[in-house]
């Protein structure tokens, strides 16, 4: 996508009203014409320059591209695509003064110049900040871009390429531990008989150890990058211990981010709806409104939401669910999310619980009401992959103290977001702003916990259970979903032996800890938080 070449910038210096003359030694000199005059070259263009702590705006080198694209954008409306003649340099000028711009920490963000880097997103992958948490941590997890193209096949059909599997890293360098989290419905893998924890051993007969640079690219194409169409050559070992070799073609994939909708009634006759949500995409907003409808027609008694996947996606979708869970008699007159950005960017009117449907095409509200549950309690399921619009909606509902019961692990840690933007055919993401719930808190950058017995405010009542690989999603006898089961019936905690169960690690700070050759997905880990806050807007109205 970026080219490796950097542009040369000639500086100009133009001269004007002078005449040029000669003149000699020893007595002698050539005379020159006076109604004679050496013509001025015309001016040349001269190019951008850096400065450094000088920003010019970012408008200035907006859609100015090294290779900019021809012809029409079938994302938008089939227009023009925007994009002018430009360079490697306009573009990076632009990531840096959009960043001054709109970073939330911009002020941390070290500005150096533009070609000491061989690529635009080697430029891109250091405008961010490099300090670090009260635990250590990486303040900033969450900074990466991807092909425009794969973004809106994605935020607009949920259609990505692949297998349909989802990837468990339990251990990312050797000897390493990739396991199947959960399956897309009539996906390749789901049709060739792949299952929740399944093992990888090898692909294309390259070991899952592999510690070579080779072998590595080759595990990284083949598991997260593969070209539709392609074959490839899987060896898996089963929960049961059999092992077994599967070929599998890779295809588009269209996600489907609501699944395992149900009720299970408990021995105690508790009737409990049980969903699993995998990521906050528009077109999961239907199927919301069909599992609430589902669980309103069963009259369930208590709700089991399963974010243990979900690692984020649109604001708008996440506060829609928030209300249909809680409905009107427990939201109204409260606020769901206060978005706070850096000191260059306008306050923002807190966000709102959404309670009607959204045309996620134009982000205009329709004239349909959405649906409700009325509930004061719900149970999530979490693990290290519970991010960002997930988290949002815990601490959303905490703040107008609806109870949240948290079952597993601690989540991520991302009060943050931002605006996906698009510039010469790839879509940047940047922290841009941090937010807050209805009573002020939104400080959990690392992770939302889960304790019997809160005592901080990240802390959320629940119980720390180990996600479990050996039951599908959704089995009563799953490890979280049993221990929520459990806490309904009992008001408390079951007894889990932690080693009973595998915990799925953190791939980000994971990879921090270990050494070796480790396995980096092409699309990140956090790709999925996109956390759109385009303000939802009354058809007919200017977005407020």
């Amino acid at each position: 996508m970026f080219k490796n070449n950097k542009l040369a910038v000639a500086i100009f210096f133009a001269v004007s009203g002078l005449s040029l003359s000669g003149c000699g030694g020893g007595g002698s000199s050539t005379p020159t014409n006076p109604n004679t005059s050496t013509p001025t070259p015309p001016p040349t263009n001269s190019g951008p320059t850096w400065t450094a702590g000088t920003f010019a705006s970012s408008s200035e080198f907006k859609d100015q591209c090294a290779i900019p694209r021809t012809g029409n954008d079938p994302y938008n409306n089939n227009q023009p695509y925007p994009d002018k003649a430009g360079s490697e340099f306009t573009e990076k000028m632009w990531l840096r003064s959009w960043s001054n711009e709109t970073y939330l920490w911009y002020d941390e963000i070290e500005d150096n110049n533009p070609d000491n880097f061989n690529s635009v997103a080697a430029y891109f992958a250091q405008l961010k900040t490099f300090q670090k948490t009260d635990s250590g941590a990486n303040k900033d997890n969450f900074h990466f871009s991807e092909p425009t193209e794969d973004y809106f096949k994605e935020a607009q059909s949920g259609v990505v390429s692949g297998y349909g599997i989802n990837w468990a890293f339990i251990k990312n360098t050797p000897p390493r531990e990739l396991r199947v989290a959960y399956l897309e419905d009539d996906s390749p893998a789901a049709k060739a008989g792949l299952q929740r924890g399944d093992t990888i051993l090898s692909v294309d007969n390259v070991s899952i150890d592999s510690n070579t640079a080779a072998g590595v690219d080759t595990l990284n194409e083949v598991l997260f990058s593969p070209t539709a169409g392609e074959s490839h050559n899987f060896k898996l070992r089963s929960n049961d211990g059999t092992e077994k070799s599967i070929n599998i073609v890779a295809g588009n994939i269209t996600k489907t981010p609501v699944q395992n909708v149900g009720t299970i009634t408990t021995e105690n006759g508790f009737k409990v709806g049980y969903m699993q949500f995998n990521s906050h995409i528009s077109i999961a907003q239907q199927g919301l409104i069909d599992a609430v409808n589902q669980f309103k027609a069963d009259n369930i008694d208590e709700l089991v939401i399963d974010f243990r996947y979900n690692r984020g996606g649109l604001l708008a979708l996440s506060s829609q669910l928030a209300y249909m869970v809680a409905g009107p008699a427990n939201t109204q007159g409260f606020y769901y999310y206060q978005t706070i950005k850096n000191d260059k960017q306008p306050v923002e009117s807190p966000f709102p619980f959404v309670d009607i449907e959204v045309d996620y095409s134009t982000f205009e509200v329709t004239n349909n009401t959405l649906p409700d549950l009325n509930l004061a309690k719900v149970y999530v399921l979490s693990t290290e992959s519970t991010c960002s619009a997930s988290e949002a909606f815990i601490n959303g509902l905490k703040g107008i103290d609806a109870e949240v019961i948290l079952i597993g692990g601690k989540t991520c840690g991302k009060p943050y977001g931002f605006t996906p933007t698009h510039n010469c055919a790839t879509t940047y993401y940047t922290i841009q702003f941090t937010g807050a719930n209805f009573k002020g808190f939104g400080e959990y950058a690392d992770g939302l916990n889960p304790t019997p017995t809160p005592q901080f405010a990240a802390d959320v009542k629940g119980c720390v259970v180990a996600d479990d690989f050996d039951h599908s999603l959704g089995d009563q006898q799953e490890g979280l979903l049993a221990a929520a089961l459990y806490h309904i019936e009992n008001d408390s905690c079951p007894v889990v032996a932690q080693a009973s169960a595998t915990k799925q690690l953190n791939f980000a700070s994971q990879a921090e800890q270990e050494t070796g050759l480790s396995l980096s997905p092409n699309r990140p880990i956090y790709r999925e938080n996109m956390d759109l806050t385009r303000p939802v807007s009354a058809k007919g109205k200017s977005n407020e």
